[in-house]
């Protein structure tokens, strides 16, 4: 497929390979000859103000892709066959996709000014996709099926490879376990505690757990091995390896000779990553020691990533992935709600705003996390696993990579995730058999 406009720029470039890698054509080249589009005579789409071609799909452009720097763009949202749109123009589509999905994907609104969260994140109520009304809508998939459409209608040859559905549940351990391997100090702080606050049946918890007659509370790691073996499932892990214990860092020591059993034990049956802490996101020399310490202990590279507590800014946070070897990010979604935070459902390459290019940083979105749900949005388990029914359903709808955020923590015995290990199993049943 051909393109052509009368100027290029890295936005477009970058887009359009996008889009071509999305939707699973084989290149879509980009020309600034009318004479040479005229001639070609297989599927092209016209990016300029005005026909080019008498067979041709015209999107009539928007600025954005051909301006430089970053600043305020007027936004104003409408329908279009049930869903929302930007950047409305004129055209065989009656908004230009391409600039749209660039603002979306490049996060465009995360480097103007805004307002942060209680833990110095963007938040999400600055978006537009919450003040829209879309967060939940894979948005920027469902234009590339439209476009893709517009297309066919216009040249019935034209064809794009089969796009898969992909299930990709993944893990964040931020805290091994409850009470084992805290040390004496750390376990007698706790026993007091819960004397003081009449806790009794967690005083007898904790010692029985100590003692080895019952299972720590967060061990669930045994029973989520069985079940990934059950239904043939490789999911992510992503371990929290702080050098030192913090208010927000309070895995266990990862010098830890049972923390770097079970890091080898998951080595061995799935990809791991690492976890950045949440004193990384300040101190960024901390950053390259815990991919070191999970490096060694892995015996290989550590190439993936996910920030604790989804901290990062933008561009700081992803230039500092790059620069120690972070090749894949599984952090694009909010840490307070869930949502398409880039209102796609597709791995994409991260591109630098401010330096107006493309990088090699894969960024794999996910939008759903059972924290949010129950931290955040304060739901209870059985609303939850609807939730989960609600974006895998929107997910599979596109042929998109469905990416959902577990921690051990809700998946064992504690008492306080009552039934959160129920709907996670049921939920991991009912998508295997419909698949």
């Amino acid at each position: 497929m051909i393109l052509f406009a009368y100027n290029t720029s890295p936005r477009l470039q970058y887009i359009i390979d996008f889009i071509g890698t999305t939707i699973k054509v084989d290149a879509i080249t980009i020309t600034t000859s009318a004479e040479e589009f005229k001639k070609y005579t297989g599927p092209k789409i016209n990016y300029s103000d005005n026909p080019v071609a008498d067979a041709e799909v015209w999107v009539k452009p928007h600025s954005l892709l051909f301006e430089k720097g970053i600043k305020e763009q007027a936004i104003d949202c409408f329908d279009i066959n049930g869903n929302k749109a930007i950047f409305k123009t004129t055209g065989d589509l009656p908004f230009d996709v391409f600039a749209a999905s660039f603002y979306l994907l490049s996060r465009y609104e995360e480097y103007l000014p805004h307002t942060k969260d209680m833990y110095g994140r963007y938040a999400f109520e600055n978006s537009l996709a919450y003040k829209e009304n879309f967060l939940s809508t894979p948005l920027i998939n469902i234009w590339l099926q439209q476009l893709v459409q517009v297309i066919k209608n216009k040249f019935p040859a034209f064809t794009t490879g089969h796009s898969s559905f992909t299930f990709l549940p993944t893990y964040d351990i931020d805290i091994a376990w409850s009470y084992k391997y805290k040390g004496w100090w750390r376990n007698a702080g706790g026993l007091l505690r819960s004397l003081v606050t009449g806790q009794l049946s967690l005083v007898k918890e904790r010692i029985q757990v100590l003692r080895d007659k019952e299972r720590d509370p967060f061990d669930a790691f045994g029973w989520l091995n069985k079940l990934h073996e059950q239904y043939k499932l490789k999911p992510y892990y992503f371990f929290l390896v702080p050098e030192k214990r913090g208010r927000y860092d309070k895995n266990i020591d990862p010098t830890c000779k049972a923390m770097q059993d079970l890091i080898r034990d998951h080595v061995i049956r799935y990809p791991i990553g690492v976890h950045p802490s949440w004193k990384s996101g300040d101190d960024v020399s901390l950053l390259k020691k815990e991919i070191d310490l999970l490096a060694r202990v892995n015996g290989n590279p550590i190439v993936s990533s996910r920030q604790h507590y989804i901290r990062f800014n933008l561009p700081d946070g992803y230039r500092r992935l790059i620069d120690n070897g972070i090749k894949f990010d599984f952090s694009m979604g909010y840490g307070s709600i869930n949502g398409f935070r880039a209102s796609v459902a597709s791995p994409f390459y991260w591109y630098d705003l401010e330096k107006e290019q493309a990088t090699n940083l894969m960024l794999l979105p996910f939008c759903y996390m059972e924290a949010n749900s129950f931290y955040e949005q304060k739901i209870t388990a059985q609303q939850a696993l609807e939730e989960m029914r609600q974006y895998y359903a929107a997910v599979k709808a596109v042929n998109g990579y469905f990416i959902m955020i577990w921690h051990n923590s809700f998946l064992g015995t504690d008492r306080h995730c009552k039934g959160w290990r129920d709907i996670y199993e049921q939920f991991i049943k009912e998508v295997n058999t419909v698949s």
